[in-house]
């Protein structure tokens, strides 16, 4: 039974885990709430074939990690706490969809494009806004490459463009793109696909790709992981986009 005030909230059916971003209306994800994806998680994924996430609300999926996190007393806490989440995926058995609609930026973005597909409504809006803050996204750093190529994730990353869902798709980011109004019928088309097919077979032809073709990615992540903290975030460029946000008013970078 689904707790109506809990900031994740999970529905079990069919062997299908519905994890709800529920911090509306645009689903930030601050630390309190990354903890309680990966304890949701850690209770989902062993007893799932399916984990489906969606963004509670009318207006985002998820609109990235809250920017007051990346104070200098809570940066690392956070990076922590959503990374996990990500290692946690990395290795999971079940397959995961990400329903999408609205906004999905930053951290969004980067959980949404590490699922195995991604149905995004018409209306979606794709974006890595980090670089806006004179950061960068440490997980897309690693994923949109392989994704899409270097180029265009590079483009993404280095312009912090925000992108249609059509656009998504051109790439390859996006698996479907559907009406607004149609965003769950077409999450439970796939998933009746899906289940006609041997779970057995789906867990390891998925574990097998991941394998073969990102096999490295804990310990890339560990490397992206000391360069944000130990380098990115001693600059004054970073530490000033962060103020600048929060304080509602134009960077002035220093180049330094």
């Amino acid at each position: 039974m689904t707790a109506q005030r809990e900031i994740i909230q999970l529905r079990i059916e069919h062997r299908t885990a519905w994890i709800t971003l529920n911090r509306p209306p645009l689903n930030v994800l601050d630390i309190p709430m990354m903890e309680s994806l990966d304890t949701t998680l850690e209770r989902a994924a062993p007893k799932s074939d399916f984990v489906v996430f969606q963004g509670a609300g009318a207006k985002a999926f998820c609109a990235g990690a809250d920017v007051a996190d990346h104070a200098p007393e809570r940066i690392e806490k956070m990076l922590c706490a959503f990374h996990v989440v990500f290692r946690r995926l990395a290795v999971a058995d079940c397959l995961t969809v990400a329903a999408v609609h609205g906004y999905c930026l930053g951290g969004g973005m980067e959980l949404a494009t590490f699922c195995d597909f991604v149905l995004a409504t018409e209306s979606a809006q794709f974006g890595q806004p980090e670089i806006k803050l004179g950061c960068f996204p440490p997980v897309a750093m690693l994923t949109l490459p392989r994704r899409i190529g270097l180029q265009a994730a590079a483009h993404l990353i280095l312009t912090g463009k925000q992108i249609s869902a059509t656009e998504a798709h051109r790439l390859g980011l996006v698996t479907r793109v559907v009406p607004d109004q149609e965003l769950h019928a077409a999450v439970e088309s796939l998933l009746g696909e899906l289940r006609t097919l041997s779970p057995t077979v789906l867990h390891l032809t998925r574990k097998t790709l991941a394998w073969l073709h990102s096999a490295d990615f804990l310990k890339q992540l560990e490397e992206v992981e000391r360069v944000y903290l130990s380098e990115l975030m001693q600059t004054r460029d970073a530490q000033e986009g962060i103020r600048a946000f929060l304080e509602k008013r134009e960077p002035i970078w220093k180049g330094k």
